[in-house]
């Protein structure tokens, strides 16, 4: 056999890399060591010190301030207090990123908020899903419901990655100049800048699952 055909099967057209979502990180295995480290690089960062800098001033040696700053270790108290002194910020001050919140968005089945967007006007019904807050990216998630009272609209244009999951029915939907039938079970994701949008309802109703992508400056 060739080293050709030792190749294993891509599934996915068009992907090359992606994440395990059921491999531990280590951001979970670790979560406080590295929210430790993230915040001593951040304040030393701020304070326009080097490791080499920081290490001497907190009696440590560059290769543990490394080490801390990475995550890979677990300071003792006595080590922690050497660093905020050095740093000019109480103790608890390192644990702020263990400690801030995480927000989630959950949303009854019905209880989506129907919403106005460009779409709406040609008769495409938008369910609001929930949204994110306060983050550097910003995600929409929407069911959208074309009955024969919709029109094709395959102009839309905006910022973001949109990714689409189709539960229902059958349309074909234009991404700049191609177009794909989907169906029940088949998705799609695209660069949003580029117009799209459902280009011939096949069977009715059709719904299917938006999910929009972007960056939100507000949130960094």
């Amino acid at each position: 056999m060739s080293a050709e055909e030792n190749k294993p099967d891509n599934a996915v057209q068009g992907a090359t890399d992606f994440q395990d979502p059921h491999a531990p990180s280590k951001s979970t295995e670790n979560s406080l060591e590295a929210a430790i480290g993230t915040q001593v690089r951040e304040f030393r960062q701020k304070l326009d010190m080097t490791v080499v800098e920081l290490a001497k001033v907190a009696g440590l040696s560059a290769g543990m301030l490394s080490k801390i700053e990475h995550g890979l270790t677990s300071p003792s108290l006595s080590t922690l207090q050497s660093l905020a002194n050095a740093l000019h910020v109480p103790v608890t001050a390192l644990f702020r990123r263990f400690e801030e919140e995480r927000d989630a968005s959950f949303v009854k089945a019905g209880e989506g908020l129907k919403i106005e967007r460009r779409g709406t006007r040609a008769g495409h019904q938008y369910q609001l899903l929930g949204h994110t807050v306060g983050k550097a990216i910003g995600m929409e998630p929407y069911l959208i419901t074309l009955t024969d009272q919709s029109d094709v609209f395959p102009i839309f244009q905006h910022s973001g990655v949109e990714f689409l999951y189709m539960l229902e029915g059958e349309v074909s939907y234009r991404h700049g100049s191609k177009n794909y039938v989907m169906e029940p079970g088949d998705s799609l994701i695209f660069d949003a800048d580029a117009p799209h949008g459902p280009d011939e309802l096949r069977k009715l109703p059709v719904r299917f699952l938006s999910i929009i992508v972007y960056p939100n400056p507000k949130g960094t």
